[in-house]
């Protein structure tokens, strides 16, 4: 067989399988593009009040808000899962003053306050959390996350960071050892003292690194992400604010 024969049969092969040169098939549509759907969750919660409200929050990994003691909307993925990046977004009714709650929790394998344990890239998680609220009649941000907010942190680990890098993290023991404490009773009342309240503090986008449903809201300029002091150790996090009538 000469070599042009054999470059003519390659070709005819070619030409039956994908096409040839210019006389081939053209190429299909382009694919559907990803399916990012699951990482913005759009709810409304059975609330009332002479109000329509939208609250868009997002967290780094979890989080609940209450109006009052009422839940209005908890992270469509459980805190148990690593890496869970997703943004939720609810209408609600209400009337004003509301008076807003917030429960935000990182992920963390145990009271180690690690994530990964075992692996080699176990280590402590950071946190992060943004949320702006809507009144929709009028179309005005009424409320957004900030530095004004009254945080406590009930959940600290490690209280040693030395326990990153030990093989076998064990939570309670030297370097490992952990804060926990009770939700405070009636701490979603309007009339709660939070006075001592201090831990709000707000860290930039370069510091808690937002992805994966952030992006897919746009955020009034005035909105803030804020945390415990440490995005690292502090692990979960009670909230409070009242949004007055503007």
């Amino acid at each position: 067989m000469t070599k042009f024969t054999q470059v003519l049969a390659f070709c005819t092969l070619l030409l039956l399988l994908f096409g040839c040169g210019g006389g081939g098939r053209p190429p299909g549509p382009p694919g559907p593009p990803p399916n990012n759907s699951n990482t913005l969750n759009q709810t409304t919660a059975n609330t009332n009040g002479a109000v329509t409200f939208k609250l868009d929050g997002w967290a780094d990994n979890w989080f609940a808000a209450y109006l009052g003691e009422e839940l209005i909307v908890e992270d469509s993925v459980p805190i148990t899962t690593e890496r869970s990046f997703n943004a939720e977004s609810v209408t609600f009714k209400a009337d004003y003053p509301l008076h807003l709650n917030f429960i935000l929790k990182d992920y963390k394998e145990n009271d180690t306050g690690l994530e990964y344990i075992g692996a080699g890239n176990q280590q402590m998680g950071d946190g992060g959390f943004i949320m702006q609220l809507t009144d929709t009649g009028s179309g005005h941000v009424v409320a957004v996350s900030n530095g004004e907010w009254k945080c406590t942190i009930i959940h600290e680990a490690p209280l040693d960071k030395a326990c990153e890098n030990v093989s076998n993290p064990v939570a309670g023991t030297v370097p490992c050892e952990f804060s926990a404490l009770e939700e405070p009773a009636g701490w979603k009342s309007a009339d709660f003292d939070d006075s001592g309240w201090t831990a709000t503090t707000i860290h930039s986008a370069s510091e808690v690194g937002p992805k994966d449903g952030y992006d897919q809201i746009r955020w009034d300029s005035r909105a803030q992400l804020i945390w415990g002091p440490d995005l690292e150790t502090d692990n979960t996090l009670l909230c409070r604010v009242t949004v007055d009538a503007p």
